[in-house]
């Protein structure tokens, strides 16, 4: 076992951490599969406004690989195709029965199977939408092999998911999971966790997979970190990275034959009364889980963490990748001359406030970003907190200059938005260095491919 220390980066403590704990969410009576949430999707719709489903039943394709199926996460109607400009499809809405049925397919061991017939069995069911590679962060190249694929059990990001909590009963089917990644790919399949904490007794003995301990600052958990340190990408290079409780799904398609995408969810955040975990499935209604469970008023809910995750209403639906929900103060309030102002209750990386003496202090932040838009000046910061081998504060450049050749000199290839999360966070000049990076990566897509 490796043990690797990540030493550029840095922690944001908030309050609000999910105490260990699960309960049942308030069923959801509607839950969605959103295009919006796959990188250069285009769907082509399979069904109609009251078409009765199955939980694994086609709801529509991609127009560019028709073999990738995007299927329902429950059995019920479909009771809405919600559209946005120029018919654009935002989401198709499945209203649950109140009896789960489910499409069968086949149950088998993946050992004794072609990688063919692996890679069919998850086609067709839908969980091969749970796979995404790099470069890009689209979803895997069906036709493609990895060179790798990565698995990360460690969330540092604020208020994460522990994970090693989540997965503690479900060993049997993680590595069920594991076992089926394992022949798609003609190398390592990864595992990184948490090197603060002991890895639950049946994680300890997984098969098919190098484990690597991870410790240091966020982004100590991410996925890009791992690859950089242990299988960088260049340019021709495919890896795949799938979430842990994503595994669990592809798991459990092959152990029971159904396309099952329940999953634990943590509710965090300052404003939620008692942060937990929840059980509920992909897809589901905001509001089945957060319900009841907040303290104030002028809140802003994000499907995921907070430097990464999508701002959504109360009545929208989780997003596929996400399994965590925080709510935090909404910052549209503003404090004259707030920045040169003592104080003791605000964040700072740098020592504009007093927070870098006390090093272990949660905080209650919100959204403001204390701030306008800016010159784009050279402050240092970037590189602090990435610790990839990039320059991070050119890459943004280039890809601001769409410069294609700069873009791939400097490691486009290697990176995602959530890589670039903290820069955003500790940007003087308030650059939104996560989308710049994503229109510098659906250039790559559409001019490189």
């Amino acid at each position: 076992m490796h043990n690797i220390k990540i030493n550029r980066g840095l922690n944001i403590s908030l309050n609000g951490m999910a105490v260990l704990q699960t309960a049942d969410s308030s069923t959801s009576t509607h839950y969605a599969v959103k295009p919006s949430d796959f990188v250069g999707l285009i769907p082509k719709l399979a069904v109609k406004v009251g078409f009765p489903v199955k939980a694994g039943t086609i709801l529509f394709n991609d127009k560019q690989n028709p073999d990738i199926k995007f299927t329902s996460p429950v059995s019920g109607v479909v009771s809405a195709i919600e559209r946005g400009d120029k018919r654009k499809i935002l989401s198709v809405v499945v209203e649950a029965a109140s009896t789960q049925e489910y499409e069968s397919f086949a149950i088998s061991d993946p050992s004794k199977m072609s990688r063919a017939d692996i890679v069919s069995n998850l086609l067709v069911s839908g969980a091969w939408t749970h796979i995404k590679q790099r470069p890009y962060g689209t979803l895997a190249n069906p036709n493609a092999t990895p060179k790798s694929i990565f698995i990360s059990i460690f969330d540092s990001a604020p208020l994460g998911v522990d994970y090693h909590y989540v997965l503690a009963n479900e060993a049997d089917m993680f590595q069920k999971g594991i076992d089926v990644l394992k022949q798609l790919t003609t190398g390592k399949v990864h595992v990184g966790f948490d090197a603060s904490k002991t890895l639950p007794d049946g994680l300890k003995n997984l098969k098919n997979v190098e484990i690597t301990a991870y410790s240091g600052k966020h982004p100590a958990g991410l996925v890009g970190t791992h690859i950089n340190q242990l299988d960088p990408i260049n340019k021709g290079d495919v890896v795949w990275q799938v979430q842990p409780q994503d595994v669990l799904v592809i798991g459990r398609l092959f152990a029971k034959g159904h396309y099952d995408v329940s999953k634990t969810v943590a509710l965090v955040g300052s404003e939620v009364e008692r942060p937990q975990y929840y059980k509920t499935k992909q897809g589901a209604l905001l509001s089945s889980v957060v319900g009841g469970k907040i303290k104030g008023q002028n809140v802003r809910y994000i499907s995921g963490n907070v430097l990464t995750g999508t701002m959504l209403e109360l009545n929208a639906y989780l997003s596929a990748y996400h399994e965590m929900i925080s709510v935090i103060p909404e910052g549209n309030h503003y404090q004259f001359f707030g920045w040169i102002t003592p104080n003791f209750h605000k964040f700072s990386m740098s020592k504009t406030y007093f927070s870098w003496l006390m090093p272990n202090k949660s905080y209650t932040l919100d959204t403001n970003i204390n701030g306008g838009h800016r010159a784009y000046v050279v402050t240092g910061q970037y590189e602090k907190v990435v610790p990839l081998d990039i320059y991070p504060v050119e890459l943004i450049k280039a890809c601001i200059t769409n410069d294609i050749d700069r873009m791939e000199q400097l490691g486009i290839y290697e990176v995602l938005e959530e890589d670039f999360a903290l820069c955003d966070f500790v940007c003087t000049s308030k650059q939104e260095t996560q989308a710049i990076l994503r229109q510098g990566l659906d250039l790559m897509i559409k001019e490189v491919g």
